[in-house]
Formats: structure tokens, C-alpha cells, sequence
């Protein structure tokens, strides 16, 4: 079976600047505006712009002709759904076929972009200043936990990072999010090569891949496309696709 090939892109947030605002659609730079942190806004612009950057090269069109629409499955199965426009970010326009995910920690920004198959991708700063006991039951499963309680202490934050990171790539694949549940993904030990081990959800894929990503120290990352075959992944000169627009 021929690999699926995920390509992603790596920034940072000290990657923004004034002129990547004109890539942002009206309602991307509204949001953006409502984070009180400034590290916080250049990070949502970096991911943003560069999803726009990445999809426009892929599609061969202006980043202008690159449009958005956002789903949320949660809400589709709600009787009453959040009234503004939220949830998983899909191509849409000159696009339309793509699938991307989006995320951000720390110093990192990371896109994924596939051709027709839906992808989730998260990257975590380690952090102890995180209260990760207070989010164990939250996240993990009873056979995880175990799991976690075998971790050297100098390893356990690590540890419970790279089990959030390879959930929430898979919750983002399926377009749940966090509403999805981390605790009803069972995955393998953080340690341990990535698996998918148990999705106790009606919803849960017939199909998935799981991978980790090497996002350097002090950092965990994972990619989940919703796809039987095997899951490869080549990286994106960033640099030279931010750089496509000048000040």
C-alpha cells in the first residue's frame, strides 16, 4: 500500500511580523486580537498565515483565493450548537481537497498538510509549572496511568505530555477536539513506539496512523491522519515560504 505523505512546516513565533497580518482574513485577525498576550497573537498569526502560505503553493493560487471553513462535529451533534464559526479549519476555495492541522506551545508552531485525508497534529511544551497530576484522570486511562506511575520521576512531565500530544493529534484528526474525550484514546506507553491501543467512542475511525515528531527538547509532538495506509512525513522549508512575503 502506498504511503500517505504528510508535509509539515516548523516556525516560530518570533517568525511574525506586520506583514503576514495582510494573509489573515477579517474574522482571523478579530480573533487574533482578542488575545491579551502578545506571544499568544504571534503565535496564532505565524500558524495562520503560514497555513495560508502553505495551501496557496500547494494549490497553485494566491494565498488570497485560499478560504476556510470551520466544523466542529461536537456541535453538529448538539441541539444547540455554539452560534459562531469554531472547530477544525478546512480548506475551502482554490483549496478545497486539502486537509491541514494546526498547533502551537511555547516556541513552536507546526502545520500539517495532507492531500484528502484528515490529519491532527499537536506539539506540547514540557512545562512542571502545569499541574499534569490535576490532569491525569482527565487524560489518562487506568492501564496509562500505571504506565505513567513507572516513568522515573525526571521523566514523568515528559512523559504525560507525549501521551496529551498523541491524544490530541487523533482528537484533532477526527475533527472532536478536546470534546472528544482524551481519556476514551488509549495509546502506548509515551516511551514506547506510537500506537493507537483503544478509542472507546461510537465515533471512533476504522482507519488511523500514529506517529510521534521530533520537535526537539522540552517539546512533544504527534500526527494522526485517518487512513489505512502507512504515514510518512516530509518538513517544509519555512523560511523560504514566510519569506515569499516581504514588509
Amino acid at each position: 500500500m502506498t504511503a500517505l505523505t504528510c508535509r509539515l512546516w516548523w516556525a516560530s513565533p518570533d517568525d511574525a511580523s506586520p506583514a503576514l497580518l495582510d494573509l489573515l482574513a477579517p474574522g482571523e485577525r478579530e480573533r487574533r486580537a482578542r488575545f491579551r498576550a502578545r506571544a499568544d497573537r504571534d503565535r496564532y498569526l505565524v500558524a495562520h498565515a503560514l497555513a495560508r502560505l502553505a495551501l496557496a503553493r500547494e494549490a497553485g493560487c494566491d494565498p488570497a483565493e485560499v478560504a476556510f471553513t470551520l466544523h466542529c462535529r461536537a456541535c453538529e451533534r448538539r441541539r444547540d450548537p455554539r452560534p459562531e464559526p469554531h472547530g477544525k479549519p478546512r480548506p475551502a476555495g482554490a483549496a478545497a481537497g486539502l486537509e491541514i492541522s494546526i498547533s502551537h506551545s511555547g516556541e513552536r508552531v507546526l502545520l500539517a498538510l495532507a492531500h484528502g485525508t484528515a490529519v491532527g497534529a499537536d506539539v506540547e511544551q514540557v512545562s512542571a509549572d502545569r499541574d499534569t497530576d490535576g490532569l491525569v484522570d482527565y487524560c489518562l486511562g487506568p492501564a496509562e496511568r500505571d504506565a505513567l506511575d513507572r516513568v522515573p520521576g525526571d521523566r514523568r512531565t515528559e512523559g504525560f505530555f507525549g501521551y496529551w500530544a498523541r491524544k490530541e493529534a487523533l482528537l484533532k484528526a477526527t475533527g472532536e477536539g478536546l470534546s472528544g474525550g482524551l481519556a476514551a484514546v488509549g495509546v502506548s506507553g509515551p516511551f514506547e513506539p506510537a500506537e493507537v491501543l483503544a478509542w472507546d467512542s461510537p465515533d471512533a475511525p476504522g482507519h488511523v496512523r500514529l506517529t510521534d515528531l521530533d520537535a526537539g527538547p522540552g517539546y512533544r509532538a504527534a500526527l494522526a491522519a485517518l487512513t489505512p495506509a502507512p504515514l510518512a512525513t516530509d518538513t517544509g522549508d519555512t523560511a523560504d515560504l514566510l519569506g515569499a512575503v516581504r514588509p
